[in-house]
């Protein structure tokens, strides 16, 4: 007897997007680039108005076009941001409930090679970024001031990875970045000592990013991240308990 799967027909406003995508990808249509009207499109492509303002809709919402409205409103083709992604990880990590521990280990698997390529490929201007979130963070401690605290290490991590110039491990780690945040402003967390122990474990990964030596900015971030993560898991549990 032969047997047959469902067969699953594209939507026609998907295989508009798609198409318009691929287009836009291979720089066929190039940035700035104005897109034929909705009119045009719809009779280029033998669809409805309502199944092309869905397509356009689609590649909107993928940064991939910017949509003015009004009497000289269109379609100009755009290039994603980092903000895309940012938004896109962040949704996925709240809607799929993603496990708290996931985003630790992410973020251990982020950390130390971006501050080994941190070493390799920074700037005078990175530097001087990530000594001004140090000193931001260390001015907080010192004023017991624990928001002001928790906000600038954090800055001083993101940039961190920033100064790898790694495109792709920048927008994840500002993606998880949020969630980092809130894991770090914990209570009973961020004690003295713990803000002690911050702040020389930074000052030895800024030293060794500014040497140029890579295994060591790697080898130091790995133990500072290593032992946040243990603070934080040891930290809930107790509030657990």
């Amino acid at each position: 007897m032969l047997e047959l799967k469902p067969i699953t027909v594209p939507k026609a406003a998907d295989v508009l997007a798609d198409t318009l995508r691929e287009k836009i990808l291979k720089n066929e249509l190039a940035e700035g680039a104005e897109l034929p009207s909705e009119r045009d499109l719809c009779e280029r492509a033998g669809l409805s108005r309502a199944t092309v303002r869905e397509a356009l809709r689609i590649l909107e919402s993928e940064g991939l076009i910017a949509t003015r409205l009004g009497r000289y409103g269109g379609s100009t083709v755009a290039r994603p941001s980092a903000a895309a992604i940012e938004r896109s990880v962040g949704i996925f990590i709240r809607g799929q409930r993603i496990r708290f521990e996931a985003v630790l280990e992410t973020r251990a698997a982020i950390e130390p090679p971006s501050a080994r390529f941190g070493a390799l490929h920074r700037t005078e201007a990175d530097l001087e970024e990530m000594e001004a979130c140090h000193a931001r963070l260390v001015a907080a401690s010192e004023a017991d001031d624990l928001p002001g605290y928790v906000r600038a290490n954090l800055d001083w991590h993101v940039q961190v990875v920033r100064s790898s110039h790694n495109e792709l491990l920048i927008a994840f780690m500002q993606a998880v970045a949020q969630s980092v945040y809130l894991a770090t402003d914990l209570d009973g967390f961020n004690s003295v000592a713990v803000r002690k122990a911050v702040i020389q474990a930074h000052r030895r990964v800024i030293d060794a990013i500014r040497a140029g030596d890579g295994d060591a900015a790697a080898r130091r971030m790995e133990r500072h991240v290593g032992a946040y993560i243990d603070g934080v898991r040891t930290t809930t549990a107790a509030a657990a308990k």
